[in-house]
């Protein structure tokens, strides 16, 4: 069975996730829809037969689908989701699911209604490292979390723009917060800070903080901070999560998990997989089989992610401590 699949989105991960389905055996990159039919047609160009659309509508109208990546900016998500659960079409959608919560909260809403499948893509989850990670728990107790996200700010115009990417807790820590919860359990409280310290002098139109802090309460009892920085230069990074516990230190980066053992000694891990295959692999299996088990990020799951980034901004923004909210 040849799967069809139409992509929406015409920037890196959506190509970036195109040329992964192209090289899989069964699969078909079918169409592409962008904001423009010409940007459409350049990216369709790149794989063989597919057509590109400008119109969510017409591509749908048009196509066979049996599956759909959205691989759009975060003030993009709304009523191409409403569209796809509308024709019951199974979907992978790329972090964060919007800016806020709004637009999230009633694509959940709607899509409760139903049995679609969906993937989101915290492709974290799938690495090798994650499992080791979540392995070398054990039976340990953890006491305290420290994660952080320092890069650069991103060279698109959106990012910039709070209502464009929601800032840097919602767009981009988003993978930190969601390994969190993902190792740790759910969070009960949330207090955050945040300030512009440097790029909205180097830039125009910035409007995102460049700094931040967020110390989490969870549900177990685990203190965490997750912070994260934009104002890095080109090349420079820091991104991972380190867990302290009642017999040593686990600390992880994206290819590589170090573990300090009680007698002291040190145990290192390197590694380069590729989650993103692996997401659509799972994803992939769970539209031709029903099998959703290899999923580990769908819709509803994320959106628990969703509301404790959005929780650390209005922490931020109001200087108080937010109480998060779970879902039934």
């Amino acid at each position: 069975m040849t799967l069809h699949i139409g992509m929406v989105g015409t920037g890196w991960f959506s190509r970036k996730h195109a040329d992964h389905l192209s090289k899989m055996v069964g699969v078909r990159v079918q169409s592409i829809c962008g904001t423009s039919k010409e940007k459409a047609d350049d990216m369709a160009a790149s794989y063989e037969g597919a057509k590109g659309y400008g119109q969510i509508k017409e591509m749908l109208d048009t196509e066979q689908l049996d599956a759909v990546y959205v691989c759009v900016p975060p003030m993009s998500h709304g009523d191409i989701e409403t569209e796809l659960i509308d024709r019951n079409i199974p979907f992978l959608v790329e972090k964060p699911l919007g800016v806020d919560l709004n637009e999230p909260k009633l694509i959940l809403s709607q899509m409760e209604k139903t049995s679609l499948i969906t993937s989101v893509g915290y492709h974290f989850r799938y690495k090798q490292s994650v499992k080791r990670l979540k392995e070398s728990i054990g039976n340990q107790t953890i006491g305290l979390v420290s994660g952080q996200w320092m890069g650069p700010m991103p060279e698109v115009a959106w990012w910039r723009k709070q209502e464009g990417s929601g800032g840097q807790f919602i767009e981009q820590t988003t993978h930190i917060f969601d390994l969190l919860r993902y190792v740790a359990g759910e969070v009960d409280e949330v207090f955050a800070f945040h300030a512009n310290r440097v790029n909205h002098k180097k830039y125009d139109h910035v409007t995102v903080a460049d700094v931040g802090t967020v110390s989490f309460k969870m549900k177990s009892g685990v203190i965490a901070t997750i912070s994260n920085t934009c104002i890095l230069p080109n090349g420079i990074s820091q991104v991972g999560l380190t867990l302290f516990t009642d017999q040593g230190i686990i600390d992880w980066q994206p290819d590589r998990l170090s573990i300090i053992e009680p007698n002291g000694s040190k145990v290192e891990e390197l590694g380069s997989d590729n989650p993103y295959i692996k997401e659509s692999e799972a994803f992939l299996h769970a539209v031709r089989t029903g099998d959703t088990s290899g999923i580990l990020s769908d819709y509803r799951d994320a959106y628990q992610t969703q509301v404790v980034t959005c929780a650390a901004l209005e922490s931020a923004l109001k200087g108080v401590p937010i109480k998060i909210e779970h879902l039934g």
